[in-house]
């Protein structure tokens, strides 16, 4: 008899305790769309291409000019005196020494340069959804490492629609 009571003590004690389930709120971002899409991305792609421009058309250049050296001692070489030839040809050696370092240089420069747009890109699109998350009362919002989400809780055009109305830092 004392186990009943205790057991229909217990019944009605949860019962009468209120249950406080809140609905969570959650977004899922795909990070690849935010970075290819966002128009701070192509704002720093445009800034790339013309600090970088004329270095790129050097390196053309010097290509040019290390390639017609090179026909001419093909074709020529065989008519040429041996100095002539063994001018051409340290000429030439000299043209694509420097035409590496002309292009290794800019490869790392070029690299740095992406590397510093993608971080400013990045901390911009994290404030934006830090932002949003806050805003719009968001629990969670994940990003990389989602294998699917559903069109209800993918938030990505809502992200890109807020980083239009953000400026793009310049440097």
């Amino acid at each position: 008899m004392k186990r009943v009571s205790l057991v229909a003590a217990a019944l009605a004690l949860t019962l009468s305790v209120p249950v406080f389930a809140k609905e969570l709120k959650i977004g899922v971002v795909n990070s690849a769309v935010l970075l290819d899409r966002a128009p701070q991305a192509e704002a720093a792609r445009k800034q790339l291409e013309r600090e970088f421009s004329s270095r790129e058309k050097e390196i053309v250049d010097a290509q040019k000019s290390a390639a017609s050296l090179e026909e001419k001692l093909s074709r020529d070489g065989s008519t040429m005196t041996e100095s002539e030839r063994s001018r051409d040809e340290r000429e030439l050696n000299r043209r694509m020494r420097e035409l590496q370092r002309l292009q290794t240089e800019f490869r790392d420069d070029l690299n740095l340069r992406k590397n510093e747009e993608l971080s400013k890109l990045q901390r911009q699109i994290y404030d934006v959804i830090l932002d949003m998350a806050k805003n719009d009362g968001y629990d969670l919002i994940l990003s990389d490492g989602v294998v699917y989400a559903g069109k209800d809780v993918d938030v990505t055009e809502l992200v890109l629609k807020r980083l239009e109305s953000v400026p793009s830092r310049s440097k």
